[in-house]
């Protein structure tokens, strides 16, 4: 009988180290990561890191915030150049996510508090009552919880290449199958984990790691078209900017737990809310289109499919589908420009 139970608490204990997430080392704590980004303090005590380019607050038209993707920071290449966001009076936001880089981690992260967190930054950094929004890849759920929870505060929302989540209700089954069996046997086994036990999934990222851009080339090279490629040579000519003296990724700096794993625990989570249910925003705006949703022709990580029944099953989200580029299209000027432009102006962009 004592040889059971102590066994069964050494089961226990393994368990518990196992699953055990590691303690965070937030910016300007104690032994922690110093704090070298301008950073806001919001409500709950969090800090959130950013930075701006464009045109002057005090001058521009349009106040643009951007939700940069996975494994990315507010640092990510955005290819236009400050020169040209002043010609169009846009005054450009990025910033940390909380977990990554130089933001604080939220252990409570969801849709509805990023997109709180928005409207704090907006409103610390006195942006006007309306605002554009961007969400790309992964970092498209923020995006999701500004239309739910603050559209009085919305100018226009985009999408670019944004990760859509197989269990949202109303999305096509067979299509989210479909979808779901292209994902390397890797990704597949992550997502069901993450979104039926995530505590488990953290337990086993030793087995199944987060996957950096390294390793996706690695198991899915085919998932990127040959424009990502290139792209992606063009990124590696340069020292990215989150690259400390030390040679460490800031982004990662607070642990892969509270950025790596949290996005993905929270984008293919239960969510909330039903996007697919929300309503439009913007009824005012009939001869102009708001909200847009971008996907690459190429792109072998979002299924354009889904994408093409969201447009479909919300009418006032115009779906742009640009023919010849993969997932990391934002990264090429022209289309990236297309994408500021259609945002703020409304209009519908023609592909040659």
């Amino acid at each position: 009988m004592l040889t059971a139970v102590i066994f069964s608490c050494l089961v226990a204990v393994g368990i518990y180290k196992l699953v055990k997430p590691p303690p965070s080392r937030r910016c300007g704590s104690p032994n922690g990561p110093p704090v070298t980004s301008t950073r806001i303090r919001l409500s709950d005590g969090r800090y959130l890191a950013y930075k701006v380019r464009g045109a002057a607050k005090e001058d521009a038209k349009y106040k643009v915030i951007i939700n940069h993707g996975f494994a990315a920071s507010k640092d990510t290449y955005i290819p236009v150049s400050d020169e040209w966001l002043q010609e169009l009076g846009i005054f450009l936001v990025t910033f940390d996510r909380p977990g990554y880089a130089e933001s604080d981690p939220n252990p409570y992260r969801s849709p509805r508090s990023d997109a709180f967190d928005i409207q704090e930054l907006a409103d610390q950094l006195e942006l006007g009552p309306k605002i554009f929004v961007v969400g790309i890849s992964m970092g498209s759920y923020p995006a999701w919880g500004c239309l739910k929870y603050i559209p009085h505060r919305l100018a226009g929302v985009a999408f670019v290449v944004p990760v859509i989540n197989y269990w949202w209700p109303l999305l096509p089954s067979a299509d989210c199958s479909k979808a779901y069996s292209q994902l390397s046997w890797i990704d597949q086994w992550r997502i069901r984990f993450i979104h039926y036990a995530p505590v488990l999934a953290w337990s086993l990222q030793q087995w199944l790691p987060f996957p950096t851009m390294d390793l996706v080339l690695k198991s899915s090279p085919k998932a990127f078209a040959e424009c990502d490629l290139a792209i992606l040579k063009h990124l590696s000519e340069v020292r990215p900017p989150d690259i400390s003296d030390e040679g460490e990724r800031k982004l990662v700096q607070q642990s892969v737990y509270e950025s790596f794993y949290r996005d993905f625990v929270v984008t293919f989570g239960s969510w909330e809310f039903n996007p697919l249910e929300l309503t439009n925003p913007f009824p005012e705006n009939s001869n102009t289109t708001s909200v847009h949703l971008w996907t690459g022709g190429k792109d072998g990580f979002v299924a354009k499919e889904l994408s093409r029944h969201i447009s479909q099953q919300l009418p006032w989200v115009c779906n742009h589908e640009v023919p010849y580029a993969g997932h990391l299209f934002l990264h090429d000027k022209k289309i990236c420009e297309m994408v500021l432009k259609s945002l703020i102006l409304g209009d519908n962009p023609s592909f040659e």
